[in-house]
């Protein structure tokens, strides 16, 4: 049942917003009577959450599998040192309803995936994507374009950010663009950026996730201008701003039911790339054994540390020089942790059929830790 009065309570909580004309009381009642579901609780979902929380957003769903970690806590701003191994959805709740207790809250401890996204979106009015995973970015969109779910995207990648309104409705039975509008073509392995490698800025997704919350107020509100039709990019480097103009494609609606088809077809077994632990490598090495290593990483990582007679080709130049990648030895792929190298044997496999590569177990961090304890870490 919509609520249709503020208690006093509220009204002294939201003073603020019943000053401004542009929301007032009617607008600080939608607030109250939405259901904005976020999805991920990391660096974005933080200050989303926390905006939304303040403002007085009725309902709030937190989806988020994860637990924090130490790493997550230079720019995951609604947790603590003392809650690291902790699930992050109901840790995030804990403090958002100590930030204001009159708010509902569902929380989600397991991963949006084809199994269940239909049945969590569709009983919210808005959805945020705070996701840094592309294939649940992409579910996203396929269930709220059939379902005719507006959702706020937020994308970060080192220094820069992007924001976007996305199949909001524009009146006239029409709706603005989609995801799949902007990036029809889900990226292979090798071009999904990865902020435990590349790294992030730390208060990049403070800034964006705080956009993304003000686009979510504004939908609710209805005022302003908001970013249905357009992609904002932000570089917090130059303090650039750029507002690209969107425009939904006609096959919209047909892309997002293939997508579905897609996630819910069953998957074919893969046992994925060929790993070879830091001592094996150690082993065959001390043996003689002719191995190509090549290192994946960028080249300052490469200059910091790497092993004696490796290769580097970092994994944006991979594509360019495949023909340097030898097929009658074997290849053992590195990168820091082994994501990218991961990535790169996907790739080469899916290009070329390659089978001689092995993924760094652990990748450079671990030779350095159990082979080359005098090497630099990072």
């Amino acid at each position: 049942m919509e609520a249709t009065t503020l208690v006093p309570a509220e009204k002294q909580r939201y003073q603020k917003h019943l000053n401004l004309p542009e929301i007032g009381a009617a607008g600080q009642l939608r607030l109250k009577n939405t259901r904005v579901l976020v999805v991920g609780a990391g660096g974005l979902g933080c200050p989303v959450l926390l905006y939304l929380t303040a403002a007085g957003v009725g309902t709030i769903g937190v989806i988020d599998p994860d637990v924090v970690d130490l790493s997550n806590l230079q720019r995951q701003v609604l947790y603590t040192t003392d809650e690291v191994g902790k699930p992050k959805a109901k840790i995030a709740v804990n403090h958002l309803n100590r930030l204001n207790p009159d708010i509902t809250f569902d929380t989600y401890t397991m991963a949006l995936d084809g199994s269940n996204a239909r049945g969590i979106i569709e009983s919210y009015d808005i959805i945020v994507d705070c996701t840094d995973n592309f294939k649940v970015r992409y579910l996203v969109n396929d269930v709220c374009v059939t379902l005719g779910k507006p959702f706020v995207y937020g994308a970060i990648h080192r220094f820069e950010g992007q924001v976007a309104v996305l199949n909001a409705d524009l009146g006239n039975g029409q709706r603005g663009p989609t995801y799949r509008c902007l990036f029809p073509e889900y990226p292979n392995d090798i071009e999904i950026p990865n902020c435990n490698d590349t790294g992030v800025l730390g208060v990049l997704p403070g800034v964006i996730g705080t956009y993304q919350a003000n686009e979510v107020i504004k939908l609710i509100t209805g005022i302003g201008q908001s970013l249905t039709e357009h992609l904002l990019m932000v570089d917090l480097l130059t303090m650039n701003q750029q507002r690209i103009k969107t425009k939904r494609r006609a096959d919209a609606d047909e892309l997002a039911r293939q997508g579905l088809s897609n996630t819910n077809r069953p998957a074919p077994a893969a046992s994925g790339p060929l790993k070879m632990s830091v001592q094996e490598l150690a082993d065959r090495l001390a043996l003689g054994e002719d191995i190509f290593l090549l290192d994946v990483r960028e080249r300052p990582e490469y200059d910091l540390c790497h092993l004696e007679g490796s290769v580097l080709i970092p994994v944006g130049m991979i594509p360019n020089n495949r023909k340097r990648i030898p097929t009658d030895k074997p290849v053992v792929v590195y990168c820091h942790h082994g994501i990218r190298s991961a990535n790169v044997i996907n790739y080469l496999y899916a290009q070329g059929g390659l089978t001689n590569l092995y993924n760094l177990d652990g990748g450079i961090n671990a030779w350095a830790r159990d082979i080359e304890p005098e090497m630099a870490i990072y």
